[in-house]
Protein backbone atom coordinates (compact mmCIF):
# COMPACT_ATOMS: atom_id res chain seq x y z
CA UNK A 1 0.00 0.00 0.00
CA UNK A 2 1.31 3.51 -0.80
CA UNK A 3 2.23 5.71 2.16
CA UNK A 4 -0.65 7.81 3.46
CA UNK A 5 1.48 10.83 4.46
CA UNK A 6 -0.08 14.09 3.30
CA UNK A 7 1.51 17.45 4.15
CA UNK A 8 -0.61 20.55 4.71
CA UNK A 9 0.93 23.52 2.86
CA UNK A 10 -1.57 26.25 3.75
CA UNK A 11 -5.02 26.83 5.15
CA UNK A 12 -7.35 29.81 4.82
CA UNK A 13 -11.00 30.84 4.92
CA UNK A 14 -12.88 31.56 1.70
CA UNK A 15 -15.92 33.86 1.82
CA UNK A 16 -18.59 34.38 -0.84
CA UNK A 17 -17.59 37.10 -3.28
CA UNK A 18 -21.06 38.61 -2.87
CA UNK A 19 -22.91 38.79 0.41
CA UNK A 20 -26.27 37.06 0.66
CA UNK A 21 -29.11 39.59 0.59
CA UNK A 22 -32.11 37.30 0.15
CA UNK A 23 -31.43 34.41 2.54
CA UNK A 24 -30.78 34.97 6.22
CA UNK A 25 -31.60 31.62 7.80
CA UNK A 26 -32.71 28.17 6.67
CA UNK A 27 -34.47 25.93 9.15
CA UNK A 28 -33.31 22.31 9.24
CA UNK A 29 -36.03 19.95 8.08
CA UNK A 30 -37.18 16.52 9.24
CA UNK A 31 -34.78 15.09 6.64
CA UNK A 32 -31.85 17.30 7.74
CA UNK A 33 -32.09 16.84 11.49
CA UNK A 34 -31.49 13.05 11.66
CA UNK A 35 -28.15 13.61 9.91
CA UNK A 36 -26.69 15.63 12.76
CA UNK A 37 -25.17 12.45 14.21
CA UNK A 38 -23.64 11.53 10.81
CA UNK A 39 -20.14 12.57 9.83
CA UNK A 40 -19.49 15.14 7.12
CA UNK A 41 -19.91 13.84 3.57
CA UNK A 42 -16.45 13.36 2.02
CA UNK A 43 -16.30 12.96 -1.74
CA UNK A 44 -13.75 14.11 -4.28
CA UNK A 45 -12.32 13.70 -7.76
CA UNK A 46 -8.91 12.67 -9.04
CA UNK A 47 -7.79 14.82 -11.97
CA UNK A 48 -4.75 14.85 -14.26
CA UNK A 49 -2.17 17.53 -13.55
CA UNK A 50 -3.31 20.91 -14.94
CA UNK A 51 -1.39 22.68 -17.73
CA UNK A 52 -0.21 25.44 -15.39
CA UNK A 53 1.58 25.85 -12.07
CA UNK A 54 0.20 24.72 -8.74
CA UNK A 55 0.30 28.32 -7.47
CA UNK A 56 -1.86 29.50 -10.37
CA UNK A 57 -4.21 26.56 -9.82
CA UNK A 58 -4.69 27.39 -6.13
CA UNK A 59 -5.38 31.05 -6.91
CA UNK A 60 -7.84 30.03 -9.61
CA UNK A 61 -9.68 27.53 -7.37
CA UNK A 62 -9.97 30.00 -4.46
CA UNK A 63 -11.51 32.63 -6.71
CA UNK A 64 -13.93 30.12 -8.28
CA UNK A 65 -14.92 28.74 -4.87
CA UNK A 66 -15.69 32.25 -3.63
CA UNK A 67 -17.94 32.82 -6.65
CA UNK A 68 -19.66 29.44 -6.19
CA UNK A 69 -20.39 30.22 -2.54
CA UNK A 70 -22.28 33.35 -3.56
CA UNK A 71 -24.77 31.00 -5.28
CA UNK A 72 -24.79 28.62 -2.27
CA UNK A 73 -24.67 31.01 0.73
CA UNK A 74 -25.87 28.31 3.14
CA UNK A 75 -22.55 26.47 2.79
CA UNK A 76 -20.69 29.54 4.07
CA UNK A 77 -22.87 29.80 7.18
CA UNK A 78 -23.03 28.10 10.57
CA UNK A 79 -25.64 26.10 12.51
CA UNK A 80 -27.51 27.79 15.35
CA UNK A 81 -30.07 26.43 17.81
CA UNK A 82 -32.77 28.95 18.75
CA UNK A 83 -34.44 29.18 22.19
CA UNK A 84 -37.27 26.85 21.07
CA UNK A 85 -34.83 24.09 20.14
CA UNK A 86 -35.12 24.47 16.37
CA UNK A 87 -31.85 24.43 14.45
CA UNK A 88 -31.16 26.80 11.58
CA UNK A 89 -28.42 27.47 9.07
CA UNK A 90 -27.45 31.09 9.63
CA UNK A 91 -26.25 32.46 6.29
CA UNK A 92 -23.72 34.84 7.83
CA UNK A 93 -20.93 34.49 5.24
CA UNK A 94 -18.59 33.12 7.92
CA UNK A 95 -16.84 31.18 5.17
CA UNK A 96 -15.46 27.73 4.44
CA UNK A 97 -12.02 26.17 4.92
CA UNK A 98 -9.67 25.93 1.95
CA UNK A 99 -6.65 23.68 2.39
CA UNK A 100 -3.67 23.22 0.11
CA UNK A 101 -1.81 19.95 0.63
CA UNK A 102 0.80 17.84 -1.12
CA UNK A 103 1.61 14.15 -1.41
CA UNK A 104 4.07 14.23 -4.28
CA UNK A 105 5.36 10.76 -3.45
CA UNK A 106 2.02 9.42 -4.74
CA UNK A 107 1.19 8.93 -8.40
CA UNK A 108 -2.14 8.26 -10.07
CA UNK A 109 -1.10 4.69 -10.79
CA UNK A 110 0.03 3.95 -7.22
CA UNK A 111 -3.27 5.04 -5.69
CA UNK A 112 -5.59 3.46 -8.26
CA UNK A 113 -3.81 0.16 -8.90
CA UNK A 114 -4.05 -1.58 -5.46
CA UNK A 115 -6.90 -4.04 -4.97
CA UNK A 116 -8.03 -2.28 -1.79
CA UNK A 117 -8.61 1.48 -1.64
CA UNK A 118 -5.38 2.88 -0.11
CA UNK A 119 -5.42 4.67 3.25
CA UNK A 120 -3.95 7.76 1.57
CA UNK A 121 -7.40 8.84 0.33
CA UNK A 122 -8.42 9.49 3.93
CA UNK A 123 -5.74 12.19 4.07
CA UNK A 124 -7.24 14.01 1.10
CA UNK A 125 -10.20 15.32 3.11
CA UNK A 126 -10.75 17.73 6.00
CA UNK A 127 -13.08 17.21 9.00
CA UNK A 128 -12.06 13.60 9.56
CA UNK A 129 -14.55 11.90 11.93
CA UNK A 130 -16.36 15.23 12.49
CA UNK A 131 -20.08 14.97 13.29
CA UNK A 132 -22.47 17.29 11.50
CA UNK A 133 -23.69 18.68 14.83
CA UNK A 134 -20.26 20.36 15.06
CA UNK A 135 -21.46 22.81 12.42
CA UNK A 136 -22.56 24.98 15.33
CA UNK A 137 -18.92 26.01 15.74
CA UNK A 138 -17.06 24.67 12.68
CA UNK A 139 -17.38 25.59 8.99
CA UNK A 140 -20.07 23.66 7.14
CA UNK A 141 -17.69 22.86 4.31
CA UNK A 142 -14.01 22.44 3.52
CA UNK A 143 -12.25 22.02 0.18
CA UNK A 144 -8.81 20.37 0.17
CA UNK A 145 -6.62 20.40 -2.94
CA UNK A 146 -3.84 17.80 -2.78
CA UNK A 147 -0.98 17.88 -5.27
CA UNK A 148 0.25 14.44 -6.35
CA UNK A 149 3.24 13.50 -8.49
CA UNK A 150 1.20 13.61 -11.70
CA UNK A 151 -2.28 14.65 -10.66
CA UNK A 152 -4.55 16.66 -8.40
CA UNK A 153 -7.18 15.47 -5.95
CA UNK A 154 -9.98 17.90 -5.06
CA UNK A 155 -11.74 16.67 -1.93
CA UNK A 156 -14.88 18.29 -0.57
CA UNK A 157 -16.23 17.74 2.96
CA UNK A 158 -19.77 19.02 3.59
CA UNK A 159 -21.99 18.92 6.65
CA UNK A 160 -24.53 16.11 6.11
CA UNK A 161 -27.30 18.01 7.92
CA UNK A 162 -26.95 20.72 5.25
CA UNK A 163 -26.82 18.61 2.08
CA UNK A 164 -27.65 15.16 0.79
CA UNK A 165 -25.88 13.61 -2.19
CA UNK A 166 -28.06 15.45 -4.71
CA UNK A 167 -27.25 18.87 -3.26
CA UNK A 168 -23.60 17.94 -2.68
CA UNK A 169 -22.99 17.12 -6.34
CA UNK A 170 -25.06 20.10 -7.47
CA UNK A 171 -22.63 22.36 -5.63
CA UNK A 172 -19.56 20.43 -6.77
CA UNK A 173 -20.69 20.54 -10.42
CA UNK A 174 -21.34 24.28 -10.11
CA UNK A 175 -17.87 24.83 -8.60
CA UNK A 176 -16.31 23.00 -11.56
CA UNK A 177 -18.49 24.87 -14.04
CA UNK A 178 -17.32 28.23 -12.68
CA UNK A 179 -13.70 27.04 -12.71
CA UNK A 180 -14.06 26.18 -16.38
CA UNK A 181 -15.05 29.78 -17.08
CA UNK A 182 -18.83 29.83 -17.11
CA UNK A 183 -20.25 33.30 -16.40
CA UNK A 184 -23.70 31.91 -15.60
CA UNK A 185 -24.38 28.70 -13.72
CA UNK A 186 -26.59 26.06 -15.34
CA UNK A 187 -28.85 25.33 -12.37
CA UNK A 188 -29.55 27.58 -9.39
CA UNK A 189 -30.32 25.94 -6.03
CA UNK A 190 -33.82 26.17 -4.61
CA UNK A 191 -33.72 27.25 -0.95
CA UNK A 192 -37.47 26.99 -0.26
CA UNK A 193 -38.47 25.77 3.16
CA UNK A 194 -42.25 25.79 2.62
CA UNK A 195 -42.28 22.06 1.92
CA UNK A 196 -43.66 18.97 3.62
CA UNK A 197 -40.23 18.45 5.21
CA UNK A 198 -40.58 21.70 7.15
CA UNK A 199 -41.93 20.78 10.58
CA UNK A 200 -42.54 22.25 14.06
CA UNK A 201 -41.09 19.07 15.61
CA UNK A 202 -38.03 19.52 17.82
CA UNK A 203 -35.20 16.99 18.03
CA UNK A 204 -33.63 17.02 21.49
CA UNK A 205 -29.98 16.24 22.15
CA UNK A 206 -27.97 15.20 25.18
CA UNK A 207 -25.56 17.71 26.71
CA UNK A 208 -22.64 18.18 24.36
CA UNK A 209 -24.57 16.97 21.35
CA UNK A 210 -25.05 13.52 19.76
CA UNK A 211 -22.48 10.76 19.49
CA UNK A 212 -21.55 8.72 16.45
CA UNK A 213 -23.79 5.65 16.19
CA UNK A 214 -21.18 3.17 14.91
CA UNK A 215 -17.82 2.10 16.33
CA UNK A 216 -15.42 3.21 13.63
CA UNK A 217 -12.65 1.21 15.32
CA UNK A 218 -13.24 -2.28 13.90
CA UNK A 219 -10.88 -3.57 11.18
CA UNK A 220 -12.32 -3.00 7.71
CA UNK A 221 -11.40 -3.55 4.11
CA UNK A 222 -12.56 -1.28 1.28
CA UNK A 223 -12.69 -2.18 -2.42
CA UNK A 224 -14.19 -0.62 -5.51
CA UNK A 225 -15.85 -3.27 -7.69
CA UNK A 226 -16.47 -2.28 -11.30
CA UNK A 227 -19.46 -3.57 -13.27
CA UNK A 228 -19.65 -2.98 -16.99
CA UNK A 229 -23.00 -2.21 -18.57
CA UNK A 230 -23.08 -5.63 -20.25
CA UNK A 231 -22.62 -7.41 -16.91
CA UNK A 232 -25.37 -5.37 -15.30
CA UNK A 233 -27.75 -6.17 -18.15
CA UNK A 234 -27.05 -9.87 -17.60
CA UNK A 235 -27.94 -9.43 -13.93
CA UNK A 236 -31.11 -7.59 -14.91
CA UNK A 237 -32.06 -10.41 -17.28
CA UNK A 238 -31.54 -12.97 -14.50
CA UNK A 239 -33.65 -10.96 -12.06
CA UNK A 240 -36.54 -10.52 -14.50
CA UNK A 241 -36.49 -13.92 -16.17
CA UNK A 242 -35.69 -16.48 -13.51
CA UNK A 243 -38.51 -18.78 -14.65
CA UNK A 244 -36.98 -18.94 -18.12
CA UNK A 245 -33.27 -19.27 -17.45
CA UNK A 246 -32.85 -22.67 -15.79
CA UNK A 247 -29.12 -22.22 -16.42
CA UNK A 248 -29.71 -22.73 -20.14
CA UNK A 249 -27.80 -20.66 -22.67
CA UNK A 250 -30.19 -21.97 -25.31
CA UNK A 251 -33.18 -20.43 -23.54
CA UNK A 252 -31.27 -17.17 -23.07
CA UNK A 253 -30.60 -16.95 -26.81
CA UNK A 254 -34.18 -17.88 -27.65
CA UNK A 255 -35.55 -15.18 -25.37
CA UNK A 256 -33.30 -12.55 -26.89
CA UNK A 257 -34.29 -13.50 -30.45
CA UNK A 258 -38.00 -13.68 -29.64
CA UNK A 259 -38.15 -10.59 -27.38
CA UNK A 260 -40.64 -8.82 -29.64
CA UNK A 261 -43.00 -11.81 -29.75
CA UNK A 262 -42.80 -12.30 -25.99
CA UNK A 263 -43.55 -8.64 -25.35
CA UNK A 264 -46.65 -8.95 -27.51
CA UNK A 265 -47.82 -12.23 -26.01
CA UNK A 266 -46.97 -14.20 -29.16
CA UNK A 267 -44.33 -16.48 -27.72
CA UNK A 268 -45.29 -19.64 -29.62
CA UNK A 269 -46.12 -21.49 -26.43
CA UNK A 270 -43.13 -20.20 -24.48
CA UNK A 271 -43.65 -18.43 -21.17
CA UNK A 272 -43.57 -14.62 -21.31
CA UNK A 273 -40.82 -12.73 -19.42
CA UNK A 274 -41.28 -12.50 -15.67
CA UNK A 275 -41.97 -8.76 -15.72
CA UNK A 276 -45.06 -9.46 -17.87
CA UNK A 277 -46.23 -12.09 -15.38
CA UNK A 278 -47.55 -12.02 -11.83
CA UNK A 279 -49.22 -8.64 -12.29
CA UNK A 280 -45.98 -6.66 -12.44
CA UNK A 281 -46.29 -3.06 -13.57
CA UNK A 282 -42.60 -2.58 -14.35
CA UNK A 283 -39.48 -4.65 -14.65
CA UNK A 284 -36.85 -4.87 -11.97
CA UNK A 285 -34.25 -2.22 -12.71
CA UNK A 286 -30.58 -2.76 -13.46
CA UNK A 287 -29.52 -1.21 -10.16
CA UNK A 288 -32.04 -3.21 -8.13
CA UNK A 289 -30.71 -6.36 -9.79
CA UNK A 290 -27.12 -5.42 -8.90
CA UNK A 291 -28.14 -4.64 -5.31
CA UNK A 292 -29.89 -8.00 -5.02
CA UNK A 293 -26.76 -9.84 -6.15
CA UNK A 294 -24.64 -7.93 -3.64
CA UNK A 295 -27.17 -8.68 -0.88
CA UNK A 296 -27.05 -12.41 -1.68
CA UNK A 297 -23.28 -12.63 -1.94
CA UNK A 298 -22.46 -10.58 1.17
CA UNK A 299 -25.00 -12.61 3.16
CA UNK A 300 -23.37 -15.82 1.96
CA UNK A 301 -19.89 -14.47 2.79
CA UNK A 302 -21.03 -13.66 6.33
CA UNK A 303 -21.98 -17.32 6.89
CA UNK A 304 -25.16 -16.42 8.77
CA UNK A 305 -27.59 -18.92 10.22
CA UNK A 306 -30.54 -19.57 7.84
CA UNK A 307 -32.99 -18.11 10.36
CA UNK A 308 -31.01 -14.86 10.75
CA UNK A 309 -32.91 -11.87 9.37
CA UNK A 310 -30.91 -9.70 7.00
CA UNK A 311 -31.67 -6.11 5.98
CA UNK A 312 -30.75 -4.19 2.84
CA UNK A 313 -31.20 -0.47 3.51
CA UNK A 314 -31.30 1.88 0.54
CA UNK A 315 -31.37 5.70 0.59
CA UNK A 316 -33.81 7.22 -1.90
CA UNK A 317 -34.31 10.75 -3.21
CA UNK A 318 -37.81 11.97 -2.33
CA UNK A 319 -37.84 15.11 -4.47
CA UNK A 320 -39.73 13.42 -7.30
CA UNK A 321 -41.74 11.09 -5.06
CA UNK A 322 -43.86 13.79 -3.39
CA UNK A 323 -47.01 15.27 -4.91
CA UNK A 324 -46.55 18.04 -5.75
CA UNK A 325 -42.91 17.34 -6.47
CA UNK A 326 -40.10 19.28 -4.89
CA UNK A 327 -37.85 21.24 -7.20
CA UNK A 328 -35.12 18.93 -8.54
CA UNK A 329 -32.49 21.34 -7.21
CA UNK A 330 -34.09 21.74 -3.78
CA UNK A 331 -31.14 22.44 -1.48
CA UNK A 332 -30.84 20.30 1.63
CA UNK A 333 -31.66 16.72 2.52
CA UNK A 334 -34.72 15.19 0.86
CA UNK A 335 -33.98 11.53 1.45
CA UNK A 336 -35.48 8.59 3.28
CA UNK A 337 -34.19 5.10 3.95
CA UNK A 338 -36.00 2.04 2.58
CA UNK A 339 -35.31 -1.14 4.58
CA UNK A 340 -35.94 -4.51 2.93
CA UNK A 341 -35.71 -7.65 5.07
CA UNK A 342 -35.42 -11.38 4.40
CA UNK A 343 -34.00 -14.35 6.25
CA UNK A 344 -30.57 -15.51 5.14
CA UNK A 345 -32.03 -18.91 4.33
CA UNK A 346 -34.72 -17.52 2.03
CA UNK A 347 -32.35 -15.14 0.31
CA UNK A 348 -29.80 -17.84 -0.48
CA UNK A 349 -32.06 -20.81 -1.18
CA UNK A 350 -34.07 -18.93 -3.81
CA UNK A 351 -32.81 -17.38 -7.02
CA UNK A 352 -31.73 -13.80 -7.64
CA UNK A 353 -35.24 -12.69 -8.57
CA UNK A 354 -36.47 -13.28 -5.00
CA UNK A 355 -34.30 -10.59 -3.42
CA UNK A 356 -34.54 -8.35 -6.48
CA UNK A 357 -38.34 -8.47 -6.39
CA UNK A 358 -38.37 -7.56 -2.68
CA UNK A 359 -36.17 -4.53 -3.35
CA UNK A 360 -38.19 -3.59 -6.44
CA UNK A 361 -41.53 -3.68 -4.64
CA UNK A 362 -40.28 -1.51 -1.79
CA UNK A 363 -38.80 1.11 -4.12
CA UNK A 364 -41.92 1.24 -6.31
CA UNK A 365 -44.16 1.50 -3.24
CA UNK A 366 -42.19 4.44 -1.85
CA UNK A 367 -44.43 7.13 -3.32
CA UNK A 368 -46.11 10.23 -1.96
CA UNK A 369 -48.12 8.38 0.71
CA UNK A 370 -45.11 6.45 2.03
CA UNK A 371 -42.95 9.58 2.16
CA UNK A 372 -45.67 11.45 4.07
CA UNK A 373 -46.11 8.55 6.50
CA UNK A 374 -42.36 8.50 7.14
CA UNK A 375 -42.41 12.20 7.94
CA UNK A 376 -45.44 11.81 10.22
CA UNK A 377 -43.85 8.87 12.07
CA UNK A 378 -40.66 10.86 12.61
CA UNK A 379 -42.58 13.87 13.94
CA UNK A 380 -44.25 11.62 16.53
CA UNK A 381 -40.85 10.35 17.65
CA UNK A 382 -38.00 12.63 16.50
CA UNK A 383 -34.76 10.67 16.35
CA UNK A 384 -31.31 10.60 14.80
CA UNK A 385 -30.47 8.33 11.88
CA UNK A 386 -28.83 5.16 13.28
CA UNK A 387 -25.93 4.49 10.93
CA UNK A 388 -24.22 1.16 11.50
CA UNK A 389 -24.47 -2.60 11.27
CA UNK A 390 -25.87 -3.39 14.71
CA UNK A 391 -26.83 -7.03 14.15
CA UNK A 392 -24.01 -8.09 11.85
CA UNK A 393 -26.48 -8.83 9.06
CA UNK A 394 -27.20 -5.41 7.51
CA UNK A 395 -26.14 -3.63 4.34
CA UNK A 396 -26.56 0.13 3.85
CA UNK A 397 -26.48 1.44 0.28
CA UNK A 398 -25.71 5.13 -0.14
CA UNK A 399 -24.94 7.55 -2.94
CA UNK A 400 -26.20 6.79 -6.47
CA UNK A 401 -24.89 5.87 -9.94
CA UNK A 402 -27.22 8.60 -11.21
CA UNK A 403 -25.24 11.37 -9.50
CA UNK A 404 -23.23 13.43 -12.05
CA UNK A 405 -19.90 12.70 -10.38
CA UNK A 406 -17.88 12.78 -13.58
CA UNK A 407 -19.50 15.96 -14.93
CA UNK A 408 -16.74 17.96 -13.28
CA UNK A 409 -14.36 19.42 -15.83
CA UNK A 410 -12.49 22.13 -13.91
CA UNK A 411 -10.96 23.32 -17.15
CA UNK A 412 -8.45 20.63 -18.11
CA UNK A 413 -10.48 17.43 -18.50
CA UNK A 414 -12.87 15.01 -16.82
CA UNK A 415 -12.03 13.24 -13.55
CA UNK A 416 -10.05 10.02 -13.72
CA UNK A 417 -11.76 8.59 -10.65
CA UNK A 418 -14.13 9.44 -7.80
CA UNK A 419 -13.22 8.48 -4.25
CA UNK A 420 -14.46 9.14 -0.72
CA UNK A 421 -12.85 9.63 2.69
CA UNK A 422 -13.26 7.80 5.97
CA UNK A 423 -16.65 9.31 6.83
CA UNK A 424 -19.64 7.13 7.77
CA UNK A 425 -17.95 3.82 6.95
CA UNK A 426 -18.64 0.56 8.76
CA UNK A 427 -19.04 -3.13 7.96
CA UNK A 428 -21.74 -3.31 5.28
CA UNK A 429 -21.61 0.30 4.06
CA UNK A 430 -21.80 0.46 0.26
CA UNK A 431 -21.66 3.53 -1.98
CA UNK A 432 -22.71 3.44 -5.63
CA UNK A 433 -20.87 5.59 -8.19
CA UNK A 434 -21.31 5.85 -11.95
CA UNK A 435 -18.46 4.21 -13.81
CA UNK A 436 -15.89 6.59 -15.23
CA UNK A 437 -16.29 5.30 -18.79
CA UNK A 438 -19.62 7.07 -19.21
CA UNK A 439 -21.12 3.97 -20.84
CA UNK A 440 -23.59 2.88 -18.18
CA UNK A 441 -21.13 1.05 -15.94
CA UNK A 442 -21.35 1.19 -12.13
CA UNK A 443 -18.71 1.19 -9.41
CA UNK A 444 -19.58 -0.12 -5.96
CA UNK A 445 -17.41 1.09 -3.09
CA UNK A 446 -17.76 -1.83 -0.68
CA UNK A 447 -16.71 -1.69 2.99
CA UNK A 448 -16.69 -5.01 4.86
CA UNK A 449 -14.94 -6.84 7.66
CA UNK A 450 -11.78 -8.56 6.34
CA UNK A 451 -13.25 -12.08 6.60
CA UNK A 452 -16.44 -11.08 4.80
CA UNK A 453 -14.48 -9.33 2.05
CA UNK A 454 -12.46 -12.51 1.45
CA UNK A 455 -15.71 -14.46 1.22
CA UNK A 456 -17.11 -11.96 -1.30
CA UNK A 457 -13.94 -12.12 -3.40
CA UNK A 458 -14.30 -15.91 -3.49
CA UNK A 459 -17.99 -15.80 -4.39
CA UNK A 460 -18.13 -16.96 -8.01
CA UNK A 461 -21.72 -15.84 -8.52
CA UNK A 462 -20.70 -12.26 -7.64
CA UNK A 463 -17.21 -12.08 -9.15
CA UNK A 464 -18.33 -13.30 -12.60
CA UNK A 465 -19.87 -9.85 -13.12
CA UNK A 466 -16.87 -7.84 -11.86
CA UNK A 467 -14.40 -6.29 -14.32
CA UNK A 468 -11.10 -4.51 -13.96
CA UNK A 469 -11.45 -0.73 -14.01
CA UNK A 470 -9.83 0.59 -17.16
CA UNK A 471 -9.29 4.01 -18.64
CA UNK A 472 -8.29 5.66 -15.34
CA UNK A 473 -4.71 6.52 -16.26
CA UNK A 474 -4.08 9.62 -18.34
CA UNK A 475 -2.29 9.32 -21.63
CA UNK A 476 1.38 10.36 -21.26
Amino acid sequence: MPSSNTTIVSRCTIHPDQKSTTIETLKLSVSDLPMLSCQYIQKGVLLPYPPYSIDDLITFLKHSLSTALSHFPALAGRLQTDPTGHIHIVCNDAGVDFIQAKARHLSIHTILSPTDVPECFKGFFAFDKTLSYSGHSKPLMAVQVTELQDGIFIGCSVNHAVTDGTSFWHFFNTFAEICKGSKKISNSPDFSRNTLFNSPAVLKFPAGGPKVTFSGDEPLRERVFHFRREAILKLKFRANNSDLICNSAEIFGKQRNDSWKAANGESNGKVAPLFLMKGKTAEISSFQSLCAQLWRSVTRARKLMPSKMTTFRMAVNCRHRLEPRLEPYYFGNAIQSIPTAASAGELLSKDLSFGAELLHRNVVAHGDGTVRKGISDWEKEPRLFPLGNFDGASITMGSSPRFPMYDNDFGWGRPLAVRSGRANKFDGKISAFPGGDGKGSVDLEVVLSPDTMIGLENDGEFMQYVSEISGCTPTP
